[in-house]
């Protein structure tokens, strides 16, 4: 799950040492909730030694009382995404007004404090070795607006849903601001996550958290194409299909970069998805426990973890 901090069992085995390095005996996963102030207490308590995860502000207050931070850059991301078999989703000017009336830039400052790289609404990353320099959709939000109006739902009620957690939360907090800023009228609705992840493709219009893949095909199968299980965001358009399945079916990445070039303005030009920044990603350890450090693929492999000898 995504909120776990680990606790490493300090008792060392001396038949396993390697490298003045004691293996652990056995990691016990403690589950802490959702609430990254009840991690910081379990980490002063000495309840835990690594967090799986760090975010927002509680980076700089877990590196303040002595924990050692890792950092990695990824592709990771959210995507806030109206869900297109809900009207007035179905509507390809509303979603492009939803687009429009935002900065991304915003999102990643209010919603990671700025910890990470502003996406362009494709999800598609410049780590992924097929990324298409594709450019960003021109934030303007009496546009935005106007597209609404043009689509006769300039009274409609948006509710933004997401899960009650750190920066997702906030990032969607962030984006529900600014649609009210371009006029638009929208409810906030903020679900725990005990019940959250249980209908989490169906939501008309809400925000998700995705880990990274190693390859930009490999998310646009999970998530973009039509009838796929994770596919939340109801998207369905045969050419769409027709592009992914020629990109899977390229080898050589510099053709490939050529059909994702046209795959990532189709998703922007059909407003199929907000998704504002890819994540940097931050854990912590307690000092002198190593092989933990955070992965890019959000793994951790347990046969590397040790405690240093002193």
């Amino acid at each position: 799950a995504h909120e776990v901090g680990v606790q490493a069992v300090l008792e060392k085995n001396p038949d396993h040492e390697y490298w003045g390095e004691a293996y652990l005996d056995r990691i016990e996963f403690v589950d802490l909730g959702q609430d990254p102030a009840a991690w910081m207490a379990g980490a002063e308590s000495g309840e835990l030694d690594m967090t799986y995860e760090t975010t927002g502000d509680f980076v700089d207050l877990f590196t303040s009382i002595g924990f050692e931070v890792s950092e990695v850059t990824t592709a990771a991301t959210v995507v806030i995404r109206p869900n297109q078999n809900n009207p007035p989703y179905d509507n390809r000017l509303v979603r492009q007004a939803l687009l429009k009336a935002v900065d991304n830039q915003v999102l990643l400052d209010l919603g990671m404090a700025g910890r990470g790289e502003m996406a362009r609404d494709y999800h598609v990353s410049p780590i992924h070795p097929e990324w298409a320099d594709v450019p960003a959709i021109e934030v303007d939000k009496d546009a935005a607006y106007a597209l609404l109006e043009e689509a006769g739902e300039a009274d409609h009620v948006f509710e933004v849903i997401s899960i009650d957690d750190g920066y997702r939360r906030d990032t969607t907090d962030a984006y529900a601001s600014q649609l009210r800023d371009a006029g638009f009228t929208v409810d906030r609705t903020v679900i725990p996550g005990s019940t959250f992840w249980n209908d989490w493709v169906k939501y008309p219009f809400s925000s998700t958290n995705w880990n990274a893949r190693p390859l930009g095909v490999q998310i646009w199968a999970l998530a973009y194409r039509s009838g796929e299980a994770w596919n939340e965001f109801g998207y369905a358009n045969p050419e769409f299909d027709a592009l992914l399945s020629e990109a899977l079916a390229t080898a050589d990445v510099e053709a490939r970069r050529e059909i994702m070039a046209k795959g990532e303005k189709m998703l922007q030009d059909d407003g199929v998805t907000i998704q504002p920044y890819w994540r940097s990603l931050y854990n912590h350890t307690r000092e002198g426990l190593v092989g933990a450090a955070h992965h890019i693929g959000f793994e951790y492999h347990p046969a590397r973890m040790a405690w240093a000898e002193e």
